[in-house]
């Protein structure tokens, strides 16, 4: 007689205890690395893409504008590394300059999304064959030991404005770690976010077509394939704010009726009333100072800043 098998999920421990103490605490809150699953990832390259979106293309446009003198103040004969690389999509812009300077190139990029990293890979091989690229699969916020044994003069690209989505003393934390893996010469470029008027801010956070709404429900979706939990998407509104006195974006999802979820994995309850706020991500928008701080402070060297025009976005270089 047939017999059918019932599912069994096996959470990543570290996954299962974020999303246990993020999901138990008051106000409630999840670790915004959880965005970036194969579903994630792909809907973060349409955010990218949208009119309301400037900070993919604004980075672009300074690199393609910069991208030489970006590279020369970097020092010659380059191994780049990128940190959260996703797919790579504007890195490709100082690859091609910097192969316009030297015969062949390495290329690291590391990253938490397996789809991201085989894209970039699959990508950038194909349009530069004498690149040799090495993903590296991992979470570079608790630091990556494999940044130090990688040989040759390195630019790490922090690019993206990505350090905006931490707070200020575990952005510290990060570049302080970062910091230490790299040796003289070494160098690091930075992209952050400026602040500015929020009629600018809050609609690249909340956009018309609603695409960066699904990106942050989508971390429930997560929950519900990876940990057998049964969050009711539709009954979660996607919120963004502007705070500020923390000079920052703040993204939540806020439940629109009193509802139970259970997480089978973490045989976990959790109860919401109407307008329950979770706390998923915070982009931190950056001054000059603010800048020259955290950089002075984590051990770097601000050398050399590049902006668009209109100082919405600044790319930094920084050395020991």
């Amino acid at each position: 007689m047939a017999t059918s098998k019932q599912l069994q999920y096996v959470a990543d421990p570290v996954m299962a205890r974020e999303v246990r103490d993020g999901l138990s605490a008051t106000p409630k809150r999840l670790p915004s690395k959880l965005f970036y699953d194969e579903a994630g990832s792909a809907l973060f390259e349409q955010i990218t893409e949208l009119p309301e979106y400037y900070l993919t293309r604004t980075e672009s446009a300074i690199f393609e504008d910069y991208a030489g003198e970006i590279l020369a103040a970097a020092g010659p004969a380059l191994t780049l590394v990128e940190l959260g690389a996703g797919t790579a999509t504007k890195t490709r812009i100082l690859i091609e300059e910097l192969l316009q300077r030297q015969a062949r190139a390495l290329f690291y990029p590391i990253d938490v999304s397996p789809a991201a990293l085989a894209t970039a890979v699959k990508q950038l091989g194909a349009q530069f064959p004498q690149l040799r690229v090495s993903p590296i699969l991992a979470d570079y916020t608790g630091g990556v030991p494999a940044l130090s044994r990688i040989s040759g003069r390195k630019l790490v690209l922090y690019i993206g404005s990505s350090i905006g989505n931490f707070d200020i003393p575990e952005a510290t934390c990060i570049l302080r770690r970062i910091c230490r893996a790299l040796v003289a010469g070494d160098a690091l470029l930075l992209g952050a976010d400026m602040a500015k008027s929020p009629k600018i801010l809050l609609p690249a956070y909340n956009d018309a077509a609603g695409v960066t709404a699904r990106f942050n429900k989508n971390i429930l979706a997560r929950l519900n394939r990876e940990l057998d939990a049964d969050f009711d998407l539709e009954a979660f509104n996607h919120v963004a704010l502007w705070n500020r006195r923390c000079s920052r974006m703040e993204i939540y999802l806020e439940s629109t009726v009193r509802q139970l979820a259970f997480l089978g994995a973490l045989d976990l309850d959790v109860q919401f009333e109407p307008g329950e706020r979770i706390h998923t991500e915070n982009s931190y928008k950056y001054t000059g100072e603010m800048i020259a701080t955290i950089l002075r402070e984590t051990g770097f060297t601000l050398e050399r800043t590049w902006t668009d025009p209109k100082r919405w976005f600044g790319v930094h270089l920084a050395r020991l």
